[in-house]
């Protein structure tokens, strides 16, 4: 279960997310970075409790009113930078519970790269999402809901701890991470998640929210 708390971020993840991805390959051209909006979300927990793993469902206008683009931007919150991962860096936010939390490009952090391969290779779901007050958990229905392709008897296959071990390069559609043995392949570009190529024995994730059925997120190659 991921704890939740009623705070304010400043900057918000929103705001601080937008100056990041604009620049990123797989941003469209076109697209108006002004229209950029949050459509759902879905987190992940990270065992040791110390590391908030969140994917935002993105929105943004294209150009001349062509329609709609949708991105997948995955972020993990940290306490203290994340050594190792300075090219996965995006910036802090001032969180009004937590203090200074130092946000990154997940693709970069083997903690959300560990939960992902988890969550696809053992046919998993996303974190149930909770506030604690006055010693009490109250549960808050999530926006997304993804499910992994694999069985929970299955073997999950060790993942790098190191930031400096994973090796990832994004293209105009994906972000493809190379984590020890594995190929992990996320979607960004939603609207192409064909591109993904998924083939025999590859481990999928799938999410629906809105009005969006099984779409696919990521592939997991071993």
């Amino acid at each position: 279960m991921a704890l939740l708390h009623h705070a304010e971020l400043v900057p918000s993840k929103l705001d601080l997310v937008s100056g990041w991805v604009t620049a990123q390959p797989f941003w469209p051209n076109g697209a108006q970075p002004a229209s950029l909006r949050r459509v759902a979300a879905f987190r992940f927990d990270d065992p040791a409790g110390k590391v908030g793993i969140e994917t935002l469902l993105l929105h943004c206008d294209e150009a001349h009113g062509n329609g709609v683009v949708s991105l997948q931007v995955p972020l993990t919150y940290r306490e203290a930078p994340l050594d190792g991962g300075e090219s996965a860096f995006i910036g802090t936010t001032e969180h009004s519970v937590l203090g200074t939390r130092w946000v990154y490009d997940a693709t970069g952090d083997p903690v959300y790269l560990a939960e992902l391969v988890r969550t696809v290779v053992s046919g998993g779901r996303e974190a149930e999402l909770y506030y604690e007050e006055g010693g009490e958990r109250t549960v808050k229905p999530g926006d997304a809901q993804v499910r992994g392709s694999g069985h929970p008897d299955a073997t999950v296959p060790p993942t790098p701890l190191d930031a400096a071990d994973l090796t990832g390069t994004s293209d105009a559609t994906t972000t493809t991470v190379a984590a020890g043995d594995l190929r992990v392949q996320v979607v960004r570009l939603l609207a192409a998640a064909e591109t993904a190529h998924p083939g025999d024995g590859d481990g999928l994730l799938i999410g629906s929210w809105d009005d969006v059925s099984d779409s696919l997120l990521a592939v997991v190659r071993n």
